[in-house]
Parts: C-alpha cells; structure tokens; sequence
C-alpha cells in the first residue's frame, strides 16, 4: 500500500516485542519511498532512519545515531515515549490516522519488550544465586579449575593502566569527578579553619594583596568545576568507543586484518602511566612542594617565591603556625598529585582512542564502503568533537594557572581588580598590564601550565590532523564541506585559547580577548555533534 509517496505496512496484530516488530519492518521497508511499481526502494538502516527523523519538521532536536543503532542491535534497549512518536511518523508515512496506529502498536511492543527483560533477569539473578551456593559447597574445585585467572589478576594489580582504565570505566567511574570535587571542598573548608581563605598580605614594596587560598582560581575554579567536568567528558568518550563506537567498527572490519584488542593496546602503554604518574606524583608535586614550599618554610625565607596562602605563615605566624602550613601545604600538593595524574590519564585515554580509530579504519581496505562509510564518518567526526571539548577545558586550566601566577607579580590588590583593571585599560589609555608589574618573586605556575598546555594541545592537533586526514579519504566529494567548517571553528578555538594563555598578563587589555575567546569556545562546546550537520527547523 501507499501513502503519501511512501510504502506503508499495516500494524500486524501478532504479540510480538518492539525487536522483532521494529527489525521486520526495517527490513520490509515500511515508510520507505516507493518506486514506480509500489515497491519500497530499500531497507531502513540505522543512518537512513536518523536522517528521515531529524527531518521531521516537529522534531527540532533531532536523534541520535547511536540511539537509532540501538534499535538495530541485539539487545535489551527499548524506545523512548518521543522517539516512539517519531517512529511512528515514520512507519505511518505522514499520515495522521496511520501513524496513530502505529504509535499504539509500538508502545505496546515496546512493554512487552520490557516484560520480557525483567523476566529475563529475574531469571538470571536465580541463576546466580544457584551458582554462589555451588561454589560455596565446593570452593577447592573452583580454586583448582582457575589458576590462569587467578595469575591474570595477579598480574594485573601492577599495571596502572588497567587500574586507571578502571577509574574511568567502571561501574562508579562517573564518581571520579565527584571525587575530585568534594576533595577541593574539603580543601577549601579546612582553609576556612585554618584561616587562610582570604589573606591581605601587607607587603613593604607595594601595596596589599589579597593571597587566600579561595581567591586562587587555579585552586577553586579549576578543582571545583572544570576539572570534574573534563573527566566526565573523557569518562563519556571512553566508554562510547568501548561499548559502542569499537564494536560498530569492527562489523565492518576485514576478517583476515590483524585485530589488536582495545586491553592489548591499553596494556602495552603501561609504561606510558608509570611515567605519568612518576612525573606528576613524584616530580611535579612532591619536589614542587619542597622546593616551594617545605624548605622556604622550615628556612623561614621565601627566597624568590612569591609570597601566598602556603608561604604566608613565613610572615604571618599569627594567622597559622609553621606545622599547620607544611601539613596543609602538603595536603593540597597530595591532592594535585593524584588530580595531575587523572588529568594527563584522560590526555593519554584519547590518544589511544584516536590510534585505535585510525588502525581499525586501516581495516576496511577493500570492503564495501556504501554501508561502512556513514558510520566510520559519524564515529570519527563525534570522536574529535569530545576531544575537542576535553582540549577547551584542558588549556582553560592553564589560562587559570597563567592567571594566578600573573597576579601574584602584579601590583594590584586582589584578582578581581586587576582583571577589571585591565579590561578598561584600552578605553583608559593605562597600560594596567604592563607596567603595574614589580619585583614580587617568581610564580611556579607559569612554568608548570606551559608543559600542561604543550600536552593539551599538542593532543588535539595531533587527533585533528590524523582523523581529518581519514575523514578527507572517506568523505565524498560533495561531502567534503560537510566537516570543512565544523573543524576550521574548532582549530580556530583552540587557536584562540591558545593565544589567550600567552597573552594573559602580557598585552594591556588580555580580558577582552581573553573573555571572548571563552564565549566563542563555550558556544561551540554547547552545540551537539547532530547540530554540526543538521540544517535548522523549518520556520526557526
């Protein structure tokens, strides 16, 4: 039959789950265009499918691809109340009494298909009850029966980047940012107690300065609100390249093409952790710590540091003691120690991602690519958007570090003032960056972000031009500018930023660049991959 243009089926009446339901129609074509003879010109596929949604001109946000897949894939994932809605536009061929018919039909499927699961898992949850007591009866006979398991584990205690990998893949991954946010909450309220959250240190070449420990961005805003989400953005694209992108790639692969795991890759960096966490735990805090902090303390002279909430208690015994100084100093460098090593484990997760794309693109050579290349193209372009975003979070925490060490050698009372000093100094003619500058000692911040900054950027150009260069060869040629605009906004953003951390206390009136590089980075970091490629609603 055919409606508006498009091969309709009618709802069937079997008691059949939304799997099977929605597979026989995929492949039957219903609400496919229909040729000259009535029949559909094609099956659905998962690409197809999300395109024709998204060009719904009621739906406004759109679909995801993934979500479309998995209805495709095996598995116990229902629909949505929406996205029922849709389908069933979709399957209705436009038409309104059609489409209520199968919206009716697919949500009952769709409860079936939930009946079904938890049966299914009650099921199982007996089964495994019935397992634990066997094992419980004969547990020398388990114990005998896996020896290789037993040293696998052994021998996985000592590798730090499966443990890591665990961080961000387990079960509770996503309480690793959580973590870290209530760590520089504990922080910030022992600073309250100690009484070193806000400090207006009177020095005798310039005027006060406001040196608390809640008035450091690069401890506040970095610990409490960017760095959670920078791990929950790498924990995100992680797992979508484990359980879905992979696997979606790997259909696809040629079977005579050498496969090389994603726990055979992540294994043989190993080394690349242990380095990781020597230099951040052992160098970067630890002897940072005592070179900046332990030894002026216990010599009671800064020497060439500047003076802030760690070495205040050189000048300012009242407001805390020497022990109380060195213990809470030690405290927080502890904190940045595992922080750090989080931090470049998330840069070292999607490098890993990035070369176990391109080595599984390698794959496809001589295999049909009308069907593979959608899909290839989709994963990549979403996989350097999440790198993307990491990368904007990660350099703006160097921007808060070049900030803060920038301040304490300027001249200006507290951070706020001096920014919005700087940020009226071209409309003033004072060149407030410049020359309010004096001898304050040395920040170690500045040297510190510059090799953080080296890293983070040097991860994103690095996955740019590698996937750019696999997206090149795959795309068309008339699909070329598909992906020609989205990645010259990201490379000029990170541009951007990365132009901000150079200027920042450098050239009078940084803020206003500094401020507008922020709004155009947040713009494009807020805009979802489908928004990329999708033309806007009609009449929007």
């Amino acid at each position: 039959m055919i409606k508006n243009g498009k091969y309709f089926v009618t709802p069937p009446d079997a008691e059949s789950d939304f799997k099977r339901l929605f597979q026989q129609m995929a492949a039957a074509g219903a609400g496919r265009p229909a040729d000259k003879d009535g029949f559909p010109v094609g099956q659905w596929t998962p690409e197809l499918l999300a395109d024709a949604i998204s060009k719904i001109d009621a739906n406004c946000n759109g679909i995801d691809l993934r979500t479309v897949q998995h209805w495709f894939q095996e598995n116990d994932k229902g629909i949505s109340a929406d996205n029922i809605r849709w389908l069933a536009r979709i399957f209705g061929c436009g038409d309104p009494e059609a489409s209520n018919l199968w919206q009716v039909e697919l949500s009952l499927a769709n409860r079936r298909l939930a009946a079904e699961r938890k049966k299914r898992k009650s099921s199982i949850s007996s089964q495994s009850s019935y397992t634990d007591v066997l094992q419980q009866v004969r547990p020398d006979q388990s114990r005998a029966g896996e020896p290789s398991t037993v040293a696998e584990r052994k021998r996985a205690r000592v590798n730090p980047a499966r443990q890591t990998e665990a961080l961000f893949t387990g079960e509770s991954s996503m309480a690793l940012p959580l973590v870290v946010f209530i760590g520089a909450s504990a922080l910030g309220l022992i600073s309250f107690t100690l009484n070193i959250h806000s400090i207006v240190f009177a020095t005798e070449i310039g005027p006060s300065k406001q040196i608390g420990f809640l008035w450091a961005p690069n401890w506040t805003i970095t610990f409490l609100t960017v760095l959670p989400l920078f791990l929950a953005l790498v924990i995100d694209v992680l797992r979508c390249w484990k359980e879905e992108w992979r696997i979606r790639m790997e259909e696809f692969s040629d079977p005579t093409f050498p496969a090389v795991s994603w726990d055979q890759r992540v294994t043989a960096a190993s080394y690349t952790f242990w380095a990781t966490l020597v230099v951040t735990v052992i160098i970067a805090s630890g002897y940072n710590w005592v070179a900046t902090h332990l030894i002026p303390l216990l010599n009671g002279d800064p020497g060439n540091w500047a003076v802030d909430w760690g070495r205040i208690a050189i000048f300012r015994p009242d407001l805390i003691s020497l022990y109380g100084a060195i213990l809470f100093t030690g405290l927080v460098f502890l904190y940045n120690g595992f922080t750090a090593y989080v931090f470049f484990s998330g840069l070292i997760f999607l490098h890993l991602i990035k070369h176990d794309y391109v080595y599984l693109v390698k794959g496809l050579v001589g295999r049909p690519k009308e069907a593979s290349n959608p899909v290839v193209e989709h994963i990549g372009f979403s996989l350097i958007t999440g790198i993307f975003r990491c990368a904007s979070l990660g350099i703006f925490i160097t921007i808060l570090m070049k900030l803060q060490s920038s301040y304490l050698q300027s001249n200006s009372t507290d951070i706020v003032g001096w920014l919005a000093a700087d940020f009226l100094s071209p409309f003033s003619g004072e060149d407030s960056a410049e020359s309010e500058y004096s001898s304050f000692g040395t920040a170690p911040g500045s040297y510190y972000s510059f090799f953080c900054l080296l890293a983070i950027t040097g991860t994103f150009a690095n996955a740019s031009f590698v996937i750019g260069r696999v997206l090149e060869r795959l795309s068309k040629l008339h699909s070329r500018s598909r992906y020609l605009l989205p990645w010259v906004l990201m490379n000029g953003s990170v541009a951007l930023l990365v132009a901000c951390y150079f200027l920042t206390g450098v050239l009078p009136g940084f803020t206003i660049f500094l401020l507008f590089s922020m709004l155009f980075s947040a713009y494009l970091f807020a805009m979802p991959v489908s928004a990329w490629r999708r033309t806007p609603c009609k009449g929007k």
